[in-house]
């Protein structure tokens, strides 16, 4: 078993149209190491020197991660994360 990362519209060229990869690692830092192996690019998209880009957010099971250790959160097999384009306007 492996997680699922679900890829939003905008990321998709990056993994030839898919709407979800599946990926490995201990944590989420692992986990987008791993998937940028197979998708390249896509570490670039979701990272930053600081950390998560301030435009991203990331989804464990439902949970932003930046509450419950960004890319230090730990996964595991049978987990889901969502990758979503913050959205602005007014």
């Amino acid at each position: 078993m492996a997680i699922e990362v679900r890829i939003p519209t905008i990321l998709r060229n990056l993994t030839d149209g898919a709407k979800a990869v599946e990926g490995k690692g201990a944590n989420l830092a692992e986990l987008i190491g791993d998937l940028d192996a197979r998708h390249p690019g896509l570490r670039d998209r979701l990272v930053d020197d600081k950390g998560l880009r301030r435009f991203v957010n990331v989804y464990l099971n439902d949970e932003d991660v930046r509450f419950l250790g960004g890319l230090d959160t730990e996964v595991s097999d049978g987990d889901t994360v969502t990758v979503l384009p913050a959205v602005a306007g007014g």
